[in-house]
C-alpha cells in the first residue's frame, strides 16, 4: 500500500542528521527575516519534482547542504551557519 500526503517543508519531520539541517534554517528564516523553507521548497520541486518520498527529502537534506546553501545565495553550508546564528560576513 503507498500513502501520499502533501505537507510543506516548514512542517516536515526530519530525522537523524537532516533535523541538524532544519534547525539551522530555522534559525537562518528568523535570522534573515527571509521565507527560507518557500524558497527551498520551490526550488525543490522546480529541480527534483513534486512527488519526492519522505526517505528522499530527509535524504536530501541531511546530505545536501552545500545545494542547499547555493540555492539559497551563499558560497557554501559554512557560510549559511554563520549568518543563521547572526555572524556578520
Amino acid at each position: 500500500m503507498k500513502i501520499y500526503s502533501e505537507i510543506s517543508l516548514e512542517n516536515f519531520e526530519a530525522w537523524s542528521g537532516a533535523v541538524d539541517t532544519m534547525n539551522t534554517l530555522s534559525n537562518l528564516e528568523a535570522e534573515t527575516g527571509d521565507n527560507i523553507f518557500n524558497n527551498l521548497e520551490s526550488m525543490i520541486e522546480d529541480t527534483m519534482g513534486d512527488d519526492m518520498s519522505e526517505t528522499g527529502l530527509n535524504d536530501f537534506l541531511w546530505f545536501e547542504n552545500d545545494t542547499i546553501a547555493e540555492w539559497l545565495g551563499y558560497s557554501d553550508w559554512e557560510e549559511l551557519e554563520r549568518k543563521a546564528d547572526g555572524e556578520e560576513d
